[in-house]
């Protein structure tokens, strides 16, 4: 029986609440609360936030299904009939850690569909350590590549490299952060029906949780300087302008019409730039830098 959009977006909203609970437990302090907001032309949302937790400065882990009229960049892009309408679901979350040590984390899975029989799946994970750690950088990749490989086995190669692309600040010739996994419009091909793309979608969601956890606990009683604190601020800052400038989710979301609070939950409460910043020589901090770029193979 074919996946139904009721059945996708039911399951998200689980998804929702397995990682919201788990990240609640495994912080200790913080807890979610939660806005529901509606969309005008159909749909809404289920916003939820923690902030100052023990581990967590500032969270979110959002659900949306929004539908209605296609807007008209979508009909421009898609060629689609301009009285298309259109379907989107999916759950995506940033975590903003207060300990330097401990990474920021971002996920998003995602389905769309469009009258006229068009339909995909999207989303991926990605981190960005404020200090990059080779043995957490090698679990991370490891775990994906095995979630991947369970579905199949060009699948990590082929969406790490996407990732390597495309969290990728162009203005700064630098990568966002280790990358990670990277994936947009998994259609129904000969190899794979919709189903199985949504089963591939699953385990991905679901891999969140330990991943995240695990980085948690490694890094959560690592002793910071006021100095790593600073340079924390300034990797913020790089996050920030990659999520103003080049992330898709961002710009459809605020070109759809979509609630801006919810949209622009991924940015911390405080990040910093400072004017002409240099890295001391053979700091961490110039051994950080010198990890953010393509093509580096985590998985040993």
């Amino acid at each position: 029986m074919p996946i139904g959009k009721e059945v996708i977006s039911e399951w998200f909203k689980g998804l929702q609440d397995r990682i919201c609970s788990g990240l609640e437990e495994a912080d200790g302090k913080g807890v979610f609360k939660e806005d529901q907001w509606d969309r005008v032309q159909g749909g809404g949302g289920r916003t939820r936030i923690i902030q100052n937790g023990n581990v967590i400065e500032k969270g979110g882990v959002n659900f949306s299904a929004v539908f209605g009229k296609a807007p008209e960049f979508l009909i421009n892009q898609l060629k689609a009939d301009e009285n298309a309408q259109f379907f989107a679901t999916g759950v995506s979350i940033v975590i903003h850690p207060s300990n330097p040590h401990v990474p920021i984390i971002h996920m998003n899975v995602r389905y769309f569909e469009m009258s006229g029989g068009i339909a995909w799946f999207g989303g991926g994970i990605d981190l960005t350590p404020h200090y990059v750690k080779q043995k957490d950088g090698e679990f991370f990749h490891q775990q994906l590549k095995v979630a991947c490989d369970k579905h199949d086995l060009e699948y990590y190669p082929e969406f790490k490299k996407w990732a390597d692309n495309y969290f990728f600040i162009k203005h700064r010739q630098e990568t966002r952060g280790i990358g990670g996994i990277f994936f947009d419009q998994l259609k129904s091909s000969e190899k794979y029906s919709l189903e199985d793309r949504w089963k591939f979608v699953q385990e991905i969601g679901d891999s969140f949780l330990p991943i995240y956890t695990e980085l948690m606990k490694r890094n959560r009683s690592s002793v910071f300087t006021d100095n790593e604190k600073q340079w924390q601020l300034l990797r913020r800052g790089r996050y920030v302008e990659f999520n103003l400038v080049y992330d898709r989710g961002t710009k459809f979301g605020l070109e759809t019409d979509g609630r801006t609070e919810s949209i622009l939950m991924s940015l911390p409460n405080l990040a910093a730039w400072e004017y002409n910043f240099k890295v001391e020589l053979d700091s961490p901090e110039q051994q950080t830098l010198g990890q953010l770029k393509k093509g580096i193979d985590w998985v040993k």
